[in-house]
C-alpha cells in the first residue's frame, strides 16, 4: 500500500497553477499562493546569501519511515551539501525549512507538516503566519511518526528579528506583509 501510495504521488501530472505533496500517506494539492505568500518567501530567501547556501523552492523533503514528501515555501542547505539532481531533497542534510501559513494550510502547518519535519530530523522549522503576523521557531526535534515534535518553540512577531543563531543569521521580518480580513486563529 505505501509503495502503491509513492510511485502514483511520484507519477501525478499536477495541473499548472497548482502544487501537490504527500502528506503521511494523503496527497494534498493546493493552489498557487497569493503575493502576500511569495513576498515573504523572497524576503526571507533573500537574506541568507548565495554563496553560503543552496535555497531551494519547489523541492521535496525525503523523510524516511516516513510516507511523506512534504514541499516547503523554501528549502536551506549548505552550499555543496546534498544531492546534485533528483527531485528529493534528504531531511538530513537540510539546516532549515520554512513555511508560510496560507488561509488553508493552518492545521496542515503546524500539525503535521511540523511533526513530519521533526521525525525527519529536520533541525530548524520556520512557520511564518501572515495570518497572525508572527514567526514561529522550531528547534531541537525528537520523537518519531505522529508524536514526533520539537523541544523548543519561539514565537516572534512580525517587526522583531528572529535570531538564527545556528545558522548565524538574525532574520529580519519588517517587510513581511499580512493577509487581511482573515479570521484568527489559535496556533501555535
Amino acid at each position: 500500500m505505501t509503495t502503491d501510495v509513492v510511485e502514483f504521488f511520484e507519477n501525478l501530472e499536477v495541473p499548472e497553477g497548482y502544487k501537490a505533496e504527500l502528506l503521511r500517506g494523503e496527497i494534498v494539492m493546493m493552489a498557487a499562493p497569493d503575493l502576500v505568500h511569495v513576498d515573504i518567501v523572497e524576503a526571507v530567501l533573500d537574506q541568507f546569501p548565495r554563496r553560503d547556501w543552496r535555497r531551494l523552492q519547489t523541492v521535496a523533503v525525503a523523510i524516511l519511515q516516513e510516507t511523506s514528501e512534504p514541499l516547503p515555501d523554501l528549502v536551506l542547505v549548505e552550499r555543496g551539501v546534498g544531492p546534485r539532481e533528483g527531485q528529493l531533497m534528504p531531511s538530513k542534510v537540510i539546516s532549515m525549512v520554512v513555511e508560510v501559513v496560507s488561509k488553508t494550510s493552518i492545521e496542515r502547518d503546524y500539525v503535521v507538516k511540523r511533526s513530519i519535519y521533526a521525525a525527519g530530523g529536520v533541525p530548524v522549522c520556520l512557520l511564518v503566519d501572515p495570518i497572525m503576523g508572527h514567526c514561529v521557531l522550531l528547534t531541537e526535534p525528537t520523537g518519531t511518526g505522529e508524536e514526533a515534535d520539537y523541544q523548543v518553540q519561539r514565537v516572534t512577531k512580525f517587526g522583531d528579528p528572529v535570531p538564527l543563531r545556528m545558522l548565524d543569521i538574525q532574520l529580519d521580518t519588517t517587510e513581511f506583509g499580512t493577509y487581511k480580513g482573515v479570521k484568527p486563529h489559535h496556533r501555535p
